[in-house]
């Protein structure tokens, strides 16, 4: 028996290898039309950023190695130019030196990945793509040859929030050009301001809500065309996504499905039972929707590699989704999410609610405490987890991956109050983060606590109360207007003053203290609602607006 891989990396490489931990005697063999069988393509921004500076750390397998191993052919530089279905055949090119052969299967893995977006604008061609080595060889060649000062990046997703960091920590004044009003778009708006506010921190020219129209070359620049604008540089990266690699399988008369993924079934067949799929070419269903998705990750593409060999070998396993969990570091802060934001719960029309809250990720006394910002979704009335998303420094990743256990596990946040986490100083806190997210889910289900939502508050009835219960330095420091200012170690010799025939919404720093003062008030007769997320959500937000000449979303101003 023989099969054949078209393509390398997250999904061919690893299909090989457990193809041949299952079958000694199979005959693998690997095609890959790029000059690299395995490399670590999620480090390629660090390389060009000079983290990384070995470019052998890049690359984890070669050719030979490979065969040592694992007793696989692999044929790099050489594209699988047509697949016979009838002869069960393909046409390879070497392209090298131009030969054309052809090769027998027995099955066939596609996993031919992506490729990047270039858009079909003016002057496209002057602008590199960061999908390869040989792209990040190549943009690393030009900056050092051309002694490049001024870059830009078009494209504010994953790859282009990394390219900005990596240029910056070479010393370069870097712009980025995102079409959209934020980053990371699977991030929530006020959680993506957390980003915003970095990036202009670290002095990134940040442009949100423009479209590139055009390049223009001029001498020894590029002028950037923008509807709105136009300004000079000399070095542009496109990192605009990647759209399924799948003119192969189109011509072979495969089913296609989503935004011309391959289409498979749950075990990874395409819609003919001889040729399997895997990675970034497929559409695959979202973990909790079941709706065909596009979820273009190692994590998944290697999870599916692994079926496919399984299934290849006879054992029929089923691949089930992803919920697309990802992390991404931008600068000091980290950024995690899984599941659905509320774009996508609003767009399936799904009944849902949120918390926020601020802990440390380790006890705030032992050096080196950092918050963090934690937003989770849920579904009512159930309390099923539906989406996390997670701002901060050391720990996002611990608290993240917690949260996309217990979603794809189908756990209520409810459930989440008597996990027994580690504690030490050094590691967390003793009230564990995703405990008191629980705890906070609890008090809102058997009504001790209501709240309202930063987006609210240029809603709020006219007749409302508006508490701020910080210390009156933090508020000197800055508050939102119209909010009056009672701290709350005073707040018990203070409600004389507060209407009981009024909707009193209580404002602090993360929306501690304002519960603590919502519990008292409540206990003496007012009705109060806590302000989720509190000052800290509401200023990230703010600042952006302001740093983007936007307006503010949640419409009140700050003082």
């Amino acid at each position: 028996m023989k099969t054949i891989i078209i393509g390398g990396v997250a999904g061919g490489a690893t299909c090989a290898a457990r193809l041949r931990r299952l079958n000694e005697q199979m005959a693998i063999t690997i095609y890959e039309k790029t000059g690299f069988i395995s490399y670590a393509n999620c480090g390629l921004p660090y390389y060009i950023g000079e983290v990384i500076t070995d470019k052998r750390e890049l690359t984890l397998q070669t050719p030979s190695s490979f065969k040592q191993r694992f007793n696989v052919d692999v044929f790099v530089k050489h594209e699988v130019l047509k697949i016979d279905r009838q002869q069960k055949l393909v046409v390879v090119r070497n392209l090298v030196t131009g030969e054309e052969f052809n090769d027998h299967y027995d099955k066939l893995v596609m996993a031919t990945g992506a490729k990047a977006i270039r858009p079909n604008i003016l002057g496209s061609e002057l602008a590199f793509c960061v999908k390869t080595v040989e792209d990040t060889y190549a943009i690393t060649d030009y900056i050092n040859e051309h002694k490049v000062e001024k870059a830009v990046v078009v494209g504010g997703g994953f790859i282009g929030v990394e390219m900005v960091e990596n240029l910056v920590h070479r010393g370069l004044e870097v712009t980025l050009v995102e079409r959209l009003e934020q980053v990371i778009s699977p991030l929530d708006y006020e959680m993506a301001s957390f980003l915003h506010n970095e990036l202009r921190h670290k002095q990134v020219n940040l442009l949100l809500g423009k479209e590139l129209v055009g390049l223009v070359k001029e001498d020894n620049d590029i002028i950037v065309k923008l509807k709105d604008g136009e300004f000079k540089t000399q070095l542009v990266i496109f990192a605009l996504g990647v759209r399924p690699e799948s003119d192969l399988a189109l011509n072979c008369g495969l089913e296609l499905g989503l935004k011309n993924s391959i289409k498979v079934n749950e075990y990874l067949e395409t819609s003919d039972k001889d040729i399997y799929a895997c990675g970034d070419v497929i559409g695959i269903p979202h973990w909790l929707t079941k709706q065909e998705s596009l979820i273009s990750l190692a994590g998944p593409a290697n999870k599916q590699a692994r079926l496919v060999a399984d299934n290849i070998c006879g054992w029929k396993r089923v691949y089930l989704g992803a919920l697309g969990s990802s992390i991404i570091k931008v600068f000091n802060l980290n950024a995690a999410f899984t599941g659905l934001n509320e774009k996508q719960l609003k767009a399936e029309q799904i009944n849902y609610s949120k918390i926020y809250l601020s802990p440390n990720n380790h006890a705030s006394y032992y050096p080196g405490s950092e918050a963090l910002t934690i937003k989770i979704l849920f579904e009512l009335p159930t309390y099923k987890l539906l989406g996390a998303e997670i701002v901060g420094g050391a720990g996002v990743d611990k608290a993240l991956d917690v949260l996309a256990l217990a979603i794809s596990k189908n756990i209520s946040l409810l459930d989440l109050n008597t996990i027994d986490f580690v504690y030490a100083p050094p590691f967390s806190s003793a009230k564990n983060p995703i405990n008191m997210a629980s705890f906070i889910a609890d008090n809102l289900a058997t009504g001790q606590l209501k709240q309202c939502f930063i987006e609210d508050l240029g809603n709020l009835a006219s007749g409302a109360y508006l508490l701020d219960v910080r210390t009156p330095k933090e508020y000197a420091l800055g508050h939102v207007k119209g909010f009056t200012n009672i701290p709350l170690d005073t707040l018990r010799s203070n409600t004389a003053s507060l209407p009981k025939d009024k909707p009193i919404y209580v404002m602090c720093q993360s929306a501690l203290r304002s519960y603590i003062a919502c519990a008292i008030l409540q206990g003496l007769g007012y009705k109060a609602y806590n302000i989720a997320g509190g000052y800290r959500l509401y200023a990230s937000v703010y600042f952006d607006a302001l740093a983007s000449k936007k307006t503010l979303p949640c419409g009140m101003e700050r003082c």
